[in-house]
């Protein structure tokens, strides 16, 4: 903070404006740097500093001088920001961790850790810091107003400095999860994921986060798991897509629980053609998604109806999923397999044979079931012959 003050009076009024304003937006202990101060010297001098190693200099002589006390969350906030720049991100972190040890509600401080964690690809750390900031802002909201500040001034100033974070908590929510999202190991990644979800339920993302913890442990073969993740997602959200999906799929792939099956898989169809598209997100490639997220609810919608030998029923459905899932080998593969059954069932052995050639046709798991199946079928459908009267 630099004031210059030719009035006392006026110096002072200005003083305490300037140093609510800023206080106002930050979160955290608040150091105010008085002008013309020693402290204000150095720290025009790091700033003006363009050799990295001179800059570092000028870090050193702060925290050896002007830097103690509470100005030595200043000076750590210095070298976390040099390190940072510098990409030594062993650094940054041990900085970082020196200055929560002095201001453990510094919400910049966990930003620009998270930026580090980022960078670093440190997943563990980039979840760990990012765990701290809902109990910085709950504390932050919870702090009774400052001695000679109204309640309502106080709340104003609380509101002030959310909304002028507003991009840091944006920027926290994305890169946390842009970060887990990059653990290969799909069980690591779902308990991140589920952490994520607990520690930031106002991120806008957890339900997303959550969604993909359980499609990780699908891919993991962890069932329970799996299970319990997409059930208590749908439990919360009853109009999930994904989750109406996966389970609607499962459950009709397994015969298990084939009335809830067919009840999310049809409202799945309803919800894809109904979903408002998201900002950001270009109208073709919504198109794309809505289409194939169709296609995926008829098909399991189809898997229901041949579980519960309506096959008239699932062939329609699942020759109308066809033409929507064309886009995705696996999903178009399994669904021409499954109507090759349906047709089978229904004793149509050409249109059968046609389901198994095209489920054969595309690079999928399916392909050798269906050329296996086709090899058990017989040249020609069997004629019936009526017997003489």
């Amino acid at each position: 903070m630099r004031v210059t003050t030719r009035d006392s009076g006026l110096g002072l009024l200005l003083t305490l404006l300037i140093c609510a304003t800023a206080n106002a937006q930050h979160i955290g202990k608040y150091v105010p740097i008085p002008a013309g101060s020693e402290a204000d010297h150095a720290m025009q001098e790091i700033s003006a500093a363009t050799d990295p190693a001179q800059k570092l200099a000028l870090i050193d002589k702060f925290a050896s001088g002007p830097g103690q006390g509470e100005m030595a969350i200043v000076a750590d906030d210095l070298y976390v920001n040099y390190y940072l720049t510098q990409k030594d991100y062993g650094k940054a972190f041990e900085y970082g961790d020196k200055l929560f040890a002095l201001d453990p509600d510094n919400l910049q401080n966990a930003v620009n850790m998270i930026r580090a964690a980022s960078e670093a690809g440190d997943t563990d750390k980039l979840l760990s810091y990012g765990e701290k900031v809902p109990g910085i802002l709950q504390r932050f909201k919870a702090q009774p107003a400052p001695s000679g500040t109204s309640a309502e001034q106080w709340k104003d100033g609380q509101a002030s400095a959310m909304q002028a974070n507003a991009d840091n908590m944006r920027y926290v929510y994305q890169a946390v999860l842009a970060g887990i999202y990059q653990t290969k190991d799909p069980v690591k990644r779902a308990a991140q994921l589920i952490r994520y979800a607990q520690a930031l339920p106002d991120s806008p993302y957890a339900n997303q986060a959550l969604g993909v913890a359980a499609t990780s442990y699908q891919q993991a073969q962890n069932v329970p798991k799996m299970l319990e993740v997409a059930n208590g997602l749908i439990a919360k959200d009853p109009n999930d897509l994904g989750m109406l999906l996966l389970l609607a799929d499962y459950y009709g792939e397994k015969g298990e629980q084939l009335d809830k099956a067919e009840a999310y898989a049809k409202k799945a169809t309803g919800l894809a053609d109904t979903a408002p598209k998201p900002e950001g997100i270009a109208a073709d490639l919504w198109k794309q998604q809505t289409t194939l997220q169709k296609g995926l609810a008829l098909s399991a919608l189809g898997q229901v109806n041949l579980q519960k030998k309506d096959n008239a029923t699932a062939a329609q459905n699942l020759q109308t999923a066809a033409p929507l899932l064309k886009a995705n080998d696996v999903s178009y593969a399994r669904n021409q397999y499954r109507l090759g059954y349906a047709y089978l069932n229904l004793k149509k052995l050409p249109e059968a044979k046609q389901a198994l050639t095209e489920a054969a046709s595309v690079n999928s798991p399916y392909k050798q079931l269906a050329l296996d199946k086709l090899k058990t079928l017989p040249a020609k459908t069997p004629v019936t012959r009526k017997k003489a009267a």
